[in-house]
């Protein structure tokens, strides 16, 4: 998580624009380009989505420290769009975005070996080493206990700036039909799996007192959000449900310590479609998405404790 957290330092942001489009969101004109070229095929809808992500990736670079493709967007679009997520991951890296690939992936051996390897790693192929998709982190199921964790703790090793982010308290409202049961008297599933997590993490606490082993904490439940913050103090969160789902910056207040640290919160549809409130026919699409990332900073910033480094770093 070292990289991500010195991102948000260098930007003074703690935002991440998740990478989810669809035709809808895409304006004519790109789609245009791409269907004259490759057809309404996958591969043309694909060249439209990469074109539109280059071009935001371009907008918002030097102000956001963090880019989320979801995989299942892309996944839609069959091999192609799966091509599409690996170009995307790359051109954001190259920009000097760290890069959360949201695949909510888990499973237990081998099987979690290999989307460990997959999204976080390497592999060997004839004694040549390989990267298939290169994130930087990746968000997972906690479900399946450690037997689900530990193959990804691996393939992450001894690197500062790889991590995972698990499924805590999630921010759909059915959520609570499952996170919110009580264990006993007091304890809840999503403080269970939280504290999880922080067990997860021990023995990983890079510099800025946070571990690889990060959760995700919705912005529609600040009680919760709040809770959890004052509850793991070594576990970082990703914090969707800003914006469109209906959190707001106070909300989300509640996933930071004094250093205006420990959490990352996501915004999507609100950053991708901001060209649709401008009035215009898309063509200023990249610049209407980085005035909105631009505002969604502004607002975030003036509710949490100013960003800076921990003493002593």
């Amino acid at each position: 998580m070292e990289k991500l957290i010195r991102r948000i330092i260098e930007r003074n942001n703690p935002t991440v624009v998740g990478l989810d489009p669809t035709l809808d969101y895409i304006p004519a004109q790109v789609k245009a380009e791409a269907f004259a070229e490759y057809g309404k095929t996958l591969r043309g809808a694909a060249h439209a989505y990469l074109t539109y992500n280059k071009a935001i990736i371009d907008a918002i670079c030097d102000v956001v420290p963090a880019v989320k493709p979801q995989c299942a967007y892309y996944e839609l679009l069959g091999w192609e769009g799966v091509k599409c997520l690996a170009e995307t991951i790359s051109y954001a890296q190259e920009k000097g975005m760290y890069v959360i690939t949201d695949g909510k992936r888990n499973d237990i051996g081998s099987t979690m070996q290999a989307y460990a390897a997959a999204h976080l790693g390497e592999i060997e192929i004839e004694g040549e080493r390989c990267v298939p998709f290169g994130g930087d982190a990746l968000t997972v199921n906690g479900y399946l206990g450690t037997d689900g964790i530990k193959p990804l703790l691996e393939v992450i090793g001894d690197n500062p700036d790889k991590g995972i982010f698990v499924l805590v308290k999630t921010s759909n409202p059915s959520s609570g039909e499952l996170q919110d049961r009580k264990l006993g008297e007091n304890e809840t599933v999503y403080a269970a799996m939280g504290d999880m997590c922080e067990r997860w993490g021990a023995g990983k606490i890079g510099r800025y007192d946070y571990s690889k082993v990060g959760a995700v904490v919705g912005a529609t439940y600040p009680a919760q959000l709040s809770e959890l913050r004052a509850r793991l103090p070594h576990t970082f969160f990703l914090v969707p449900g800003y914006g469109a789902q209906g959190g707001g910056a106070k909300d989300v207040a509640g996933a930071f310590d004094q250093n205006g640290l420990g959490g990352i919160v996501n915004s999507s549809r609100a950053v991708l479609t901001a060209w649709k409130k401008t009035g215009g026919d898309g063509r200023d699409f990249a610049q209407a998405a980085r005035a909105e990332a631009i505002r969604m900073r502004d607002d975030i910033t003036s509710a949490i404790p100013p960003i800076h480094s921990p003493a002593g770093i």
